[in-house]
């Protein structure tokens, strides 16, 4: 089968065996997969990355314990932890210190013609939901996660830094939950005077945090959601001074990112820069860290684009 290689910031197409599906998974035929801006991070270097990435995708099931599940379009949460640790006890898997993660830390990605996953961690994609709108579902979870985390009234301001996938995303998903939210984009919040009791720095620059922390008022909250590779620095004088709060926020629950999917609310249309066949994954990555790119999509197939 055909699978996407990175390696010393290579991106490469190579063949290798169909994997062998353990006890408890399933056998995944990528339909569609998303490339963000973490697998950009994860060609330049972040977590020492070696193999095969990819974590959004939406696939259909083609061996399964479950018998519900063959033939269903699916998505699947990315995190696969121990289910034996103190964290996996008190329902935070999330954090499992020995947990792997779907094309980021010791599991293969979702970007090849198939991919195991286990049965627990996958979602069946709603009859009415395109398949093009369903790879959004992982990136609409982390959206969403920051509402599980923090309570912002209907109505209030919200800065959110970063006009790429997924401060898009993130303004859209706070926008409907009632939130008032500015999106600046990557000149726009240079200039920016204003202040706000919660910003939320999705920039995927190293300059984000500086940026968020001085748009936020005294004893506000400063979401982060960016991954970059290497350090970032960081005058924390502000930080103590004012007294804010600085949340990490990642990956979310599915279910309310699916609702949002169903519901038809989410303008995801405007959001797709490209396609490319799986084959074509060096042209695709290449499209993907061009200035401006929205979500670029990796299909299966083959195409003469």
């Amino acid at each position: 089968m055909v699978a996407v290689h990175l390696e010393q910031g290579r991106v490469s197409v190579i063949r290798r065996p169909r994997p062998r599906r353990p006890r408890g998974s399933a056998l995944i035929r990528l339909i569609c997969g998303g490339i963000c801006n973490t697998d950009l991070e994860l060609q330049r270097g972040y977590y020492g990355f070696r193999g095969t990435p990819g974590h959004e995708f939406v696939g259909e099931v083609i061996e399964a314990d479950s018998a519900y599940l063959t033939g269903k379009r699916v998505v699947g949460e990315i995190n696969l932890p121990c289910g034996d640790c103190d964290w996996c006890r008190r329902g935070l898997g999330r954090h499992c210190p020995r947990r792997r993660v779907l094309g980021i830390l010791r599991h293969p990605g979702a970007f090849q013609e198939f991919f195991v996953l286990p049965e627990k961690n996958l979602h069946i994609v709603p009859d009415a939901v395109p398949t093009e709108h369903a790879v959004f579902t992982e990136p609409i979870a982390a959206a969403c996660q920051i509402l599980d985390q923090i309570e912002i009234p209907r109505g209030a301001p919200v800065a959110v830094l970063g006009d790429g996938k997924l401060g898009r995303l993130i303004a859209q998903v706070l926008h409907i939950h009632g939130a008032r939210v500015v999106l600046f984009g990557r000149h726009k919040a240079k200039p920016a005077t204003a202040t706000y009791d919660w910003v939320v720095e999705a920039t995927g620059s190293a300059e984000g945090l500086r940026q968020a922390v001085a748009m936020t008022r005294p004893r506000g909250t400063v979401v982060l959601k960016s991954t970059v590779a290497g350090a970032v620095a960081l005058d924390t004088a502000p930080v103590v001074v004012n007294e804010i709060t600085l949340l990490g926020s990642r990956c979310g629950r599915f279910e309310p990112a699916l609702e949002l999917l169903a519901g038809g609310k989410l303008r995801l249309d405007q959001m797709i820069s490209d396609r490319f066949p799986l084959a074509q994954a060096p042209r695709a990555f290449a499209r993907a860290a061009e200035p401006g790119a929205l979500k670029v999509l990796l299909e299966k197939g083959d195409s003469n684009k």
